[in-house]
């Protein structure tokens, strides 16, 4: 049974999709079966996987979820898309924030993504979940349908503030909805070496969170080259695999593999 991993933040801008994309890719390169989740409405981790028009798409996780609302009948491979890097993933577009409102009437609304993918998971040892920058319910979803959850955090002060709102809803739900539910660990992006401010604030989180949660070693630096991975619909590892964000991502994926032992 695959372990599954949902990357969330409460503050867009963090390196989340590029986190979900590029620690999918380098679990792939070390020979894992992977399979990348969008379910976000922005759809930039499709975008980051080269999808252009992602509302063009017949078949993405609305189509999905919509049959496990409707108990109709689906293929397990149905809507899941196959990267140049070896990894499959199922996209999402903005119908994804319509069916956020369904859900508010749907039986049993915090268990439709996970009810999706019980049927799925046996097929990969990973499938990680990309979520909307908020607590809305798709997100709760993401978390219910969990093993556990992968905070990135930018290293400055705002996005650190939040990070005990969405902490305390992490808690909320292993209490309520799935008390599985773990967390990974906090992983710091956008670390600018270059910077005192950068350093101290990446040292106040481990002071304030380390002792009860897991801080990664792994740290994603600032770089122009990570943004541009998106355009490329590629990840770090053919941008620019010899640069220091290829090596955070690497340092990531080794800490997450090292978990599983």
């Amino acid at each position: 049974m695959g372990k599954i991993i949902t990357i969330a933040s409460q503050k867009g801008g963090v390196g989340k999709s590029t986190s979900c994309v590029n620690l999918g890719i380098g679990l792939a390169r070390r020979g894992k079966r992977v399979l990348l989740i969008d379910a976000d409405a922005q759809g930039s981790m499709s975008a980051s996987l080269g999808i252009t028009e992602p509302d063009d798409l017949e078949i993405t996780l609305v189509t999905m979820l919509e049959r496990v609302i409707n108990d109709e009948p689906f293929g397990r491979t149905d809507g899941i898309l196959r990267h140049e890097e070896n990894v499959d993933f199922l996209p999402a577009n903005i119908e994804l924030a319509g069916l956020e409102t369904t859900l508010v009437n749907v039986m049993s609304r915090e268990t439709i993504l996970r009810q999706y993918v019980n049927e799925i998971r046996e097929d990969y040892d990973y499938i990680l979940i990309d979520t909307m920058p908020s607590l809305g319910m798709m997100t709760v979803n993401a978390l219910v349908a969990a093993d556990s959850v992968l905070i990135p955090v930018e290293a400055a002060y705002l996005p650190v503030k939040g990070l005990q709102q969405l902490i305390k809803t992490i808690g909320r739900v292993h209490r309520q909805l799935n008390p599985g539910l773990e967390i990974e660990g906090i992983l710091i992006t956008k670390v600018d070496r270059r910077t005192n401010y950068a350093k101290d604030i990446a040292a106040k989180i481990r002071s304030v969170y380390g002792e009860k949660i897991r801080v990664f070693d792994a740290v994603i630096p600032l770089s122009i080259k990570a943004a541009e991975t998106s355009a490329e619909g590629k990840s770090i590892f053919l941008h620019a695999p010899t640069g220091i964000v290829a090596e955070g991502y690497t340092a990531l994926t080794e800490e997450v593999l090292a978990s599983e032992k």
